[in-house]
């Protein structure tokens, strides 16, 4: 209760429920997590199982619109997949890469940085040279590199098994230059002061250093930048499954389902594509706006 009620009374959750388009943007972003998570028991159908999906049902519009059946609130597409359906399960494969990819690239990234940071002289030049020449390159083009790559070495017949593992790997790389460059400009900041000269003196491991008295006081950058990354990871994902590379058409995101929809668009059945790219849209904002506030709330010169 103690917790809670700090929390209660912090400068954070005063920001938090001073701004309405913030209270608003967790809102929608919780929405969006809960519907992706409980999928098979919100959907009226799973729609990437043939047992429940009907052709006679294919290109019904939404229920507004004439020949729209109540059960198919926003229409099905050209198999007879319920649209609203289709969202829901596409959310789950776009909000798990994007979150596992987040994860992955801010691992290595701080751990790059803390290394960079506190060791400086040739490991800290070369790793930051790594990071300049990547920096070089958009993160779609490192990402499709990768995932490149990746095709040519695997076996074919894996490849579909472990499309998403690639996919998650491809995006994580692409952006862990953020997480090392900032990490290490604060490690080289902390490593300065003198509690850590004097867990030095005490003789303390330089990994237990780095992990348990400069990690903790270089988080408030990086959670910042990680919610900001997601947004970013969940975009690169629906452009690479729009361009074709990204998770198989068995498990399509809602990058796929933007891509299949627009092959439809110029035909009449706008729905099929428009409502992913609404929800996509929609979740890729909402998650923006909360990196934003998140940023200004932990910046002190705000306060």
């Amino acid at each position: 209760m103690d917790a809670l009620r700090r929390a209660l009374d912090s400068d954070i959750y005063y920001s938090f429920r001073r701004s309405p388009v913030v209270m608003l943007s967790a809102v929608v972003t919780l929405l969006f997590f809960a519907g992706a998570i409980f999928a098979p028991w919100i959907a009226p159908q799973n729609p990437f199982d043939l047992r429940q999906v009907d052709l006679m049902d294919a290109s019904l519009p939404p229920f507004w619109l004439p020949d729209g059946q109540a059960h198919f609130p926003l229409g099905t597409d050209t198999q007879g997949r319920d649209v609203f359906s289709t969202i829901l399960f596409g959310s789950r494969i776009s909000l798990l890469v994007g979150v596992f990819s987040v994860v992955f690239a801010m691992v290595l990234g701080i751990a790059l940085g803390l290394v960079a940071g506190y060791a400086g002289g040739t490991i800290d030049a070369v790793i930051m040279r790594v990071a300049d020449v990547q920096l070089s390159f958009p993160a779609i083009l490192i990402a499709l590199l990768i995932d490149g790559v990746a095709r040519l070495v695997i076996p074919q017949e894996l490849q579909h098994e472990i499309a998403l593992y690639v996919l998650i790997l491809a995006i994580g790389f692409s952006g862990w230059v953020q997480y090392a460059r900032t990490v290490r400009g604060s490690c080289m900041v902390e490593k300065g002061k003198e509690y850590v000269q004097a867990a030095r003196v005490i003789g303390r491991h330089p990994v237990a250093i780095m992990l348990q008295h400069v990690l903790p006081n270089v988080l408030g950058p990086v959670l910042v930048i990680a919610t900001i990354h997601l947004a970013i990871a969940i975009i690169t994902e629906a452009t690479l499954s729009f361009l074709g590379v990204g998770v198989p058409p068995t498990e399509p995101s809602l990058g796929t389902l933007i891509r299949i929809g627009n092959n439809f668009l110029f035909s009449g059945e706008w729905w099929i594509t428009v409502f992913p790219g609404i929800a996509l849209v929609v979740m890729v904002l909402a998650v923006n706006l909360l990196g934003d506030w998140l940023r200004d709330a932990l910046n002190p010169k705000l306060r």
